[in-house]
Order: C-alpha cells, then structure tokens, then sequence
C-alpha cells in the first residue's frame, strides 16, 4: 500500500510564466538554498528564444516569492564558457559552505551537456569556476562538506543506462575516482529506465538524504517521478536504504499538461529545524512548485526499502 510522506502545497504553482516580469516560456527545475533568513530560488526560465538563464526569487516564508526585475544570469558571451553555453543554461543546483554558495549547472551547446560550477556570496554577482565534466554529463550535486579531506558530488552521465555516479574532487575542479553506486530498479517500474540525482545531498543523523529523480517510459512517453535514498554518512556509496515507492508523481493538471508533460523534478530542498522538509520542483517542465512532509518520514520509507540491490556496494 502506498504511504503517502508529502503534502503538496495549496497554493502551488507558486511561480508560473505569468508572474515573470520578463518574457519566458517556462520557468521550473530551480535551485533552493536559505541566504540572510530568506529563501532564495534560481530559477531556470525558458526565454522566448528557446534558451534558458536563470532568475531569482526570494521568500520570508517559502511559499510567497518575490520575483527580481531582471535575469542574474545568463550564457556565456566570451572565455572558454562561450562555446560550452551556446545554447544556454540550465537546472542549477546549489550548495552552500560556509559563506559561499556552489552552484553547479548544465551547461548547453550543440555539442551536448558540460556541466559548470558557479559560486556566489550574495547573490547578485555570479563567478564561473570551471566547466567540471567533459561531454556528456545532465546533472551534478555537490555535498555540503568534504568527507575524508575530499569534495564529493553525485553526477549523471548523459551516456549509457543513465544512473548515478560518485565522484571525489581535492579543488572543486578536477574530478575522479568515479564509481557507479545507483542504477535503475528493473523491479520498481517507476524507476526502470534511469534514475539522476535531484536535490543535493541533505546531512542528517541517520544518513546523506538523497532525493533523486526516476524516470520510465510508457506507450504514452515518459513519466518523471521522484525517489528516495539514504547513504552512509562516512562512505556515501553505500546506499543503506532505498525506497521502493516513489515520494512524488504526476498527479495535478500543471504537473501533467506542460511543455513536458508527466514530469514533477527536483533541484533542491530545505531542510528546517522543525523536522519539516520543503521540495522545490518543476511540473510539467513548465512551473515551480513545493510540497512540504517530514524528513523522518522520507528516511523511514527508504530504509524499509533495504540497502540498494541495484549496484554492487
């Protein structure tokens, strides 16, 4: 029987292409984190012109935003990002150590996907650090800490059976030691075609929480949902609990009926003192929205899941 963990919020969407200020298509699959008491969304906003770049939007509360008059980011025009970013920008995913704010994000060319890692202090000024994978990487999450003297992200190569990798960094910039540690469940069928990482890893007691996304296919197309998974803390490749339910599916009309149809996607989430979690996610690749449930609950659910059976640990 299905357990239902997640409440979806009343008021969602919470940013559509209408409340932009500005021309856009679409605006969804942002980055979350908290900055002086606020919340803070990077929004990933499909222009006109076919292109993403990214917005911003802030919250007191993080359901209510703001939306700033104008894009904080957007291709590169010139240096070694130009070419790599020829066709824009997209799903940024953002990690805060100490007093700054990583942030890496696809970038799209007509070569494929890179990914790129920025970094911020405040938010308003916006520094490329490197081009951090070669062709063809979707996704990367960084961890919010190095563990045994090393940055430590998950990635989705864009190649093969599409699954999740680790990989380990002594500088943020070059990356090695890759190892496959989650693949898709040909047993779960929500979850058989390829799974990628979602939120950034979220440090908890019991594990590194890992929302991640999953993805089958059905005569109709695909269908993006969202799973859950935890990793030990000292040696997150090994996936002690994972849930075999997914947390989060297509069900409302702007979470079906969109630029992409049938997909809800996540780049990040905010855990709250309280317990309470916020998941932050596009429907439909065209809107944001936020469902809102208990940290411990999603722990729960991924550990009666049992350890991983779909890699070897």
């Amino acid at each position: 029987m299905m357990r239902k963990v997640l409440e979806r919020y009343k008021g969602n969407p919470i940013i559509k292409p209408s409340d932009m200020p500005y021309p856009c298509e679409t605006v969804y699959n942002s980055g979350v984190a908290k900055y002086n008491g606020q919340y803070v969304l990077l929004l990933r906003c499909g222009r006109l012109h076919g292109m993403s770049e990214f917005g911003l939007a802030t919250s007191d509360d993080g359901f209510n935003f703001k939306i700033h008059p104008e894009p904080v980011m957007t291709k590169a025009t010139e240096g070694i990002f130009k070419e790599p970013e020829n066709k824009g920008i997209e799903d940024p995913r953002i990690t805060q150590m100490g007093d700054t704010y990583y942030i890496f994000y696809s970038c799209y060319s007509t070569r494929g996907f890179q990914m790129g890692l920025a970094k911020t202090k405040d938010f308003k000024k916006f520094d490329r650090m490197a081009l951090t994978t070669a062709i063809d990487y979707r996704n990367c999450v960084l961890f919010p800490e190095k563990i045994d003297g090393m940055y430590v992200r998950f990635e989705r190569p864009n190649w093969g059976r599409p699954c999740i990798w680790i990989s380990y960094s002594p500088d943020l910039i070059h990356w090695g030691n890759q190892q496959l540690i989650m693949a898709p469940d040909n047993y779960d069928i929500w979850q058989d075609c390829k799974v990628g990482p979602g939120s950034p890893p979220i440090k908890t007691p019991r594990g590194w929480l890992n929302i991640y996304h999953a993805v089958t296919n059905t005569m109709a197309g695909s269908i993006y949902r969202l799973g859950v998974a935890v990793h030990d803390l000292k040696d997150p490749r090994k996936v002690i609990g994972r849930s075999h339910q997914f947390i989060l599916a297509p069900e409302d009309y702007h979470e079906r009926v969109g630029y992409v149809g049938n997909v809800v996607f996540t780049n990040g989430a905010i855990a709250e003192p309280d317990g309470t979690i916020k998941i932050y996610y596009g429907g439909a690749d065209t809107c944001m929205n936020v469902a809102v449930g208990k940290t411990d609950d999603l722990i729960d659910l991924a550990m009666e899941g049992g350890p991983d059976t779909t890699v070897k640990q």
